[in-house]
């Protein structure tokens, strides 16, 4: 009982200094904007996603088609809804995957040091000197353009970021008295590792899958957009690709998947922010 209440007044305390953050607010509530229509997006569209001659081909927005139609009659706005919840679920679960990948190898490098951590490094810089978008295109081009595919390659290419600062973050933490305590006590790398430094890192985890899911997006819409996308699913990406050739005749094609896309990639990197201000101890001095 006493534990809840406690994890309770944390919560408090935390949404007390996030809530003073206006910009990180401000990201917060857009993205929880975006959320809410991918999970009821069956609830608020108005037609089922990718049906054809749901209206006449390039109808301008009106009450009919609150975001116009495409050259093939379909529903725009039903479109961007369902593509919110493609785009937002393949990035969340790929920086799931990379954050645990990260995280382990981020950990394992700066505990042990030595060779262990000099290959596991240069293993990572190899991934960092590689422009993403190429690697991306050339994996989806190899393993097929499908939906798993497509998590599989975001989550390769986002891993050695946070094993770099999951790294940084152990050297600096390994050397503090408790972590000693426990290995003079006799405790395992395992539970040290994993028990008493990783989650001292929580923090910085948290920040970075913020900033990662950003990037996740971009990389999704990058490769959809680019015709290397899963044509099954209706995606954001996939909207920018179909509007290439009819962007003169109907902009609106291109706007609202795009503007979706800014927006949702901009109130992540706001709520990142926003995180950072509540987890810097300088600011919980002020």
């Amino acid at each position: 009982m006493k534990k809840n209440y406690k994890n309770i007044n944390k919560l408090k305390t935390f949404w007390n200094i996030f809530k003073q953050n206006k910009i990180g607010l401000a990201g917060l509530i857009i993205l929880i904007f975006f959320i809410i229509l991918s999970i009821f997006a069956p609830i608020f569209a108005t037609y089922p996603p990718l049906t054809t001659g749901a209206g006449e081909a390039f109808q301008n927005p009106s009450i009919k088609h609150f975001l116009g139609t495409d050259n093939l009659g379909r529903d725009l706005y039903s479109e961007l809804l369902y593509g919110a919840r493609v785009t937002l679920i393949v990035s969340f679960i790929a920086v799931i995957t990379s954050t645990v990948v990260g995280v382990f190898l981020g950990a394992i490098a700066g505990f042990y040091g030595g060779l262990i951590d000099s290959v596991l490094m240069r293993i990572t810089e190899i991934f960092l000197v590689i422009p993403p978008i190429f690697l991306a295109l050339v994996l989806v081009a190899i393993f097929g353009a499908n939906i798993i595919n497509i998590i599989i390659v975001i989550s390769i290419l986002s891993w050695p970021q946070t094993a770099r600062l999951v790294r940084a973050e152990i050297l600096s933490l390994k050397e503090r008295p408790y972590c000693k305590a426990a290995i003079a006590a006799g405790a395992s790398d395992f539970k040290i590792i994993f028990s008493e430094l990783v989650p001292n890192t929580m923090t910085t985890i948290l920040v970075n899958m913020s900033l990662t899911q950003a990037t996740a997006i971009l990389i999704e819409s990058a490769l959809s957009f680019l015709g290397f996308g899963d044509s099954s699913m209706v995606s954001w990406g996939l909207m920018l690709n179909n509007a290439q050739e009819f962007f003169r005749q109907s902009w609106y094609m291109v706007f609202f998947p795009g503007i979706a896309i800014f927006l949702v990639v901009l109130s992540l990197n706001l709520f990142g922010e926003g995180l950072n201000d509540v987890f810097n101890p300088r600011r919980k001095k002020n």
